[in-house]
């Protein structure tokens, strides 16, 4: 078993934040991860991606070369990110940010970013909303593991948030296959 996955969106919305936790969650489950990223000069509002590799066996490359899953959380993101993504992959997208679905077979539209605002309050959660998305359709890692690293890495007075977020990235992918 070996999953290439890129998240992307812009600086400022933790797409990178989400990648490690990813990552973290998998190496703690035994198996074997790589994490890179990369963001325009501009960091916050430029195009940023993150990417990680899970693997059952040692990863000699670590970055990715042909993603399984690509996440947009923004139009930009999509338009730049999805080319190379396998042709039987999945292109994942933010349904609020990403008006027009790039021509690919596999599209999945996930409402990321209004779930945050409407039952968070705050864009700011869109990530963790993806992130919950992303566990429960790959199945790569369990959601309780990924639930620990969320808790250590965000400010104590947000994890309550953090966790409703989760929950609702893992209710909205209910129907995924």
């Amino acid at each position: 078993m070996k999953k290439q996955l890129r998240l992307s969106g812009s600086g400022g919305q933790g797409v990178i934040t989400a990648a490690i936790l990813l990552a973290e969650a998998a190496v703690a489950e035994g198996k074997e991860a790589a994490q890179s990223q990369s963001y325009g000069p501009e960091a916050r509002g430029g195009a940023s991606k993150a990417e990680v590799i899970i693997s059952d066996e040692i990863i000699y490359h670590p970055h990715v070369e042909t993603p399984d899953l690509v996440l947009a959380m923004t139009q930009k993101a999509a338009d730049k990110y999805y080319s190379d993504l396998h042709k039987d992959g999945l292109l994942i997208l933010d349904d609020s940010l990403v008006p027009e679905t790039p021509d690919f077979p596999h599209v999945v539209r996930l409402p990321i970013t209004k779930l945050a605002v409407e039952e968070l309050g705050k864009a700011l959660f869109a990530n963790i909303v993806a992130l919950g998305a992303l566990v429960r359709i790959t199945g790569l890692v369990q959601l309780d593991t990924v639930k620990d690293f969320v808790k250590k890495r965000v400010p104590p007075h947000t994890v309550e948030a953090n966790m409703k977020a989760l929950q609702l990235g893992w209710d909205a992918a209910a129907d995924v296959h």
